[in-house]
Parts: C-alpha cells; sequence; structure tokens
C-alpha cells in the first residue's frame, strides 16, 4: 500500500492554517496591552498561515482524496511537529525565548498539554506571547486533529483515520454515529465549559486576562500559568474552582456530556468513573490527615492543599499550589506514583488512563483463578461487559512498553549528566504529559537548567505519551513503511 503523500501534505497545510489563525487572536492583546511586539506577532501569525497556505493550495487538486489508516497516523505524527516548530515563532520573533531548543521545548509542551516550561520570569512574558503559550495547550487539549474531523467530509475527505489515531485513550466513544457530529459537540462542550471557568475566574477577583488564560490551560489539562508562583498565591475561591475544573477536564467528555443531559445513573454506572472518584477521595484524605500532622495548616487549608495537588496530578494538569515535595517523604513518593495514573479514558488528560489499570489489575487476578481452573472460560469485564481480549493485550503490551521507555529514560537522562532524582520526575512527568517532576524539576523550579540534549530527549518523550505510544513509535518500525 502506497502512501498518498498529496493529501497528507493537503491536511497538514490546513492544520498550519488553522494554527495561524489561533495564533492571530493574540495580536488584538499585543495592540490592547501596547507592548510593543504587535508586529512580530503578526509576523509569525503570516509566515504559519502562508506556509499552511501553500501546502493547502500546491495538493489542492490531487484527484485521490482516500485517506488510509497509515497516512492518519503520518498526518497526527507530524502534524504535532510541524504544529510545534511553527509555534515556536511567536517566542523567536519577540525575543521572548531566543534559543530554538528551548522555544521549540516550551511549544511542544504546550501542544502536548505537558506544562513543562523552561521561562523563570512568567510575569515579565509580553501579555500576547502568554496567550499563545496558552492556547498551544488549548488547542493540544482536545486535540486540533479532532477539530479538523469536523472540517474534512466538507473537503470529501473521511475523518475516521484520524480520530482513531489522535482520539485519547482506549477506543473513541463516539456521542453520534457520524464522527463530523461527534467533533462538533466534543468542541461544543470544550469551549463551553472554557467559558463557564473564565466567567467564574472572573467572578474570585481575576482580571478577564489571568481568567482567560487559567480557563484554556485548565480544560486542557496543561497547567501553564501567567503567574510565577503558579495558583499558589490565588484565594481559596479560585482554587476551588480551578479543582473542579481539573476534575472535570480529566473525566470521559462523554460522560460530562451525559451529565448535562441529566442522565447521571449512566455516568455513575460507569467503572471507570467510579474508581476515578475513590481514588482521588481516599489519596486526598491520606494526604489531608499527613498534611495537617507535618504542618501548621488549618482543616480547610490542608485539605484544599491535598485536594489541589491529588487532582492536579491525577489529571495531568500540573498547576501547582504548594511544594508538595516539602510536606514529606512519604507523600512525596506517593505523588511520585500518582503521576503513572493519569485520568479518564476520553479525556484531555494524559498518563497511562484509569481505565488501563482497572483492566490490568482484573486481569491479573483472573490469572490467579485460570491457574486454579485452567480450562474455564474466564473473560475480563468493564461495566459489566466482557472486554475483549485483543484490548487486553493492548493494554498489557501499552504498560510494558510504557514502564520500559521509563528505564530507559531515566538511564539517557543520568547519561545527560542530569542527578537520579531529576531523571526520575523528568522523564515520569514528560511521559505522562504532566507538567512538574522532582528533584530539579519539582514544583518550585524548573527545566531551564537541565542540558539542550536533555530538553530534546524529553520533548520526544511529551510527543510519545501524548500520542499514547503507539502512533508514534509505529513510525519507527520496518514494516509500517513496507508496501504490500
Amino acid at each position: 500500500m502506497k502512501f498518498n503523500f498529496a493529501i497528507i501534505i493537503h491536511i497538514l497545510g490546513i492544520l498550519l492554517m488553522i494554527s495561524g489563525g489561533f495564533m492571530f487572536l493574540c495580536f488584538p492583546f499585543s495592540i490592547f496591552f501596547w507592548e510593543g511586539d504587535w508586529i512580530n506577532m503578526l509576523i509569525a501569525c503570516a509566515i504559519t498561515v502562508l506556509a499552511g497556505f501553500i501546502a493547502w493550495r500546491r495538493t489542492k487538486n490531487n484527484q485521490n482524496r482516500e485517506l488510509k489508516k497509515r497516512d492518519g497516523y503520518l498526518i497526527v505524527s507530524f502534524g504535532w511537529l510541524i504544529m510545534s516548530i511553527f509555534g515556536t515563532l511567536p517566542y523567536l520573533l519577540t525575543g521572548t525565548i531566543p534559543n530554538f531548543t528551548d522555544a521549540f521545548f516550551e511549544t511542544l509542551s504546550g501542544f502536548t498539554t505537558t506544562g513543562a516550561s523552561i521561562i523563570t520570569d512568567i510575569e515579565s512574558v509580553p501579555k500576547a506571547v502568554l496567550l499563545w503559550r496558552s492556547l498551544t495547550q488549548w488547542i493540544g487539549g482536545m486535540g486540533i486533529i479532532v477539530l479538523t474531523v469536523a472540517i474534512l467530509p466538507i473537503l470529501g475527505i473521511g475523518g475516521m483515520q484520524l480520530f482513531v489515531a489522535e482520539a485519547p485513550g482506549i477506543s473513541p466513544d463516539k456521542l453520534q454515529p457520524r464522527i463530523k457530529e461527534t467533533a462538533k459537540r466534543l468542541w461544543l462542550l470544550y469551549v463551553g465549559l472554557t467559558v463557564a471557568e473564565t466567567i467564574l475566574l472572573m467572578l474570585g477577583g481575576l482580571s478577564f486576562f489571568d481568567a482567560l488564560n487559567h480557563g484554556l490551560t485548565t480544560m486542557a489539562t496543561g497547567g501553564f500559568s501567567t503567574k510565577n508562583s503558579s495558583v499558589a498565591e490565588f484565594s481559596p475561591y479560585l482554587q476551588y474552582v480551578i479543582i473542579g475544573f481539573m476534575f472535570l477536564a480529566g473525566t470521559n467528555f462523554t460522560l460530562t456530556y451525559f451529565s448535562l443531559k441529566g442522565d447521571f445513573k449512566k455516568v455513575w454506572r460507569n467503572e471507570e468513573f467510579r474508581k476515578y472518584v475513590g481514588l482521588i477521595f481516599f489519596v486526598t484524605l491520606a494526604t489531608a490527615v499527613t498534611i495537617y500532622i507535618v504542618t501548621d495548616h488549618d482543616i480547610e487549608k490542608s485539605f484544599r492543599d491535598a485536594l489541589f495537588q491529588v487532582i492536579g496530578i491525577t489529571t495531568t494538569t500540573g498547576f501547582v499550589s504548594a511544594d508538595y515535595t516539602s510536606w514529606t517523604p512519604f507523600l512525596t513518593v506517593l505523588f511520585f506514583l500518582l503521576m503513572f495514573v493519569g485520568g479518564m479514558a476520553g479525556s484531555t488528560a494524559g498518563g497511562v488512563k484509569i481505565v488501563r489499570h482497572i483492566i490490568l489489575f482484573k486481569n491479573s487476578l483472573l490469572e490467579l483463578k485460570r491457574q486454579v481452573h485452567p480450562a474455564a472460560v474466564i473473560p475480563v469485564r468493564l461495566n459489566r461487559k466482557a472486554v475483549n481480549q485483543e484490548i487486553t493485550y493492548n493494554i498489557l503490551a501499552f504498560i510494558m512498553i510504557y514502564m520500559f521507555i521509563f528505564g530507559i529514560g531515566i538511564v539517557v537522562m543520568s547519561l545527560l549528566g542530569v542527578d537520579f532524582i531529576t531523571s526520575l520526575g523528568s522523564v515520569a512527568t514528560s511521559i505522562g504529559n504532566i507538567g512538574p517532576g522532582l528533584g530539579d524539576v519539582g514544583p518550585v523550579d524548573n527545566f531551564a537548567g537541565l542540558p539542550s540534549a536533555a530538553k530534546w530527549f524529553l520533548a520526544f518523550l511529551m510527543l510519545l505519551g501524548r500520542l499514547e505510544l503507539f502512533t508514534f513509535l509505529m513510525l519507527f518500525t520496518p514494516y509500517f513503511w513496507r508496501r504490500y
């Protein structure tokens, strides 16, 4: 099977034009705040849109409009890379981040919603650049590919291959039979929740600009903030608002859709959702009790810090309200383990995903039964339905590869001169798309001090994690490129 490179370039051109359109949204803020960077933002936008337009125009008349599954994987993988390359322009042209390595790291961290930053003084960054920084996370949160899926049918191109390659989780849980309608509903919900959070944050005293940025990055489970201290200095009201929307962002969007329609029974019957709530409840309880014992915080402050950090790391949002590494070694280890959990499948969260842990645990228990009753056929069940054996094998392979890459990543970072604790934290947080890690990349530090080679390697891990390993790793296998 040959690749349809013409249609691949055509769609990549569309992605660049869409990315440039979002970039243009920052231009009015350059004018409003009059920080002298408006011309550079305009140039960055023009270059991005022009490059996309040329790619789209040159392949517009291609007769073969068929999009195969392998084409979809190429578009998703190269789409993130190309958008990240052009996404560096606002940083480079404004001089905010003059080094390409750092600019690419910051941009890819945004698009993958990791939230790992190399900017040491965020509050000195021009407002338009800060907005672009937040928009990269908002675009990447749901996946600009899903947005494009809604446009492709108009162009006569089927988009199901893209949705399968990009949709978070094990398989896309479609709200409607048509993929176009699914994408539209997902984005309508995504935009609606972002607007709602922005309004609630403004009611708590945040400026429109700060509220908008935190609304964008919360729903994306990204964690970029406009403040050097992240949200540590925010009022309890603002922190509770962000907690609520982090929880929603880490929930399967189809369940949020059903809850808005009033179908709460369907939501609670979902086994993954119950485990998601249960995990947050019990870990928060253990964390709050520990904080209350080892610090001078009152009960409310202990509970709020515990809940904020547990949800922040579980959903891979990465906002920081306190330095969790300063509490106790027990909590440091506990939060490190949370980095391997992730939110629900079908959410904007990164990580392994809770549903994979559920199926892995159930399959492990059933193996004990199979040892006693080797002839018995005992399927793994999720939501009272038997899970296809192929899905179980897929999850086992995913977990094995995930942990293998984690181990290799620690070795690579150590070879690059990074200490063990920092290597541990940086690899875990990058492949899980979380943000803060341990050691020199902990919640009160950032990634600026790492060697350039380490930043490129961590950027590679971010992309691997965002595309759920298989989509990107497939490109490095010979049989993916083999004609047949």
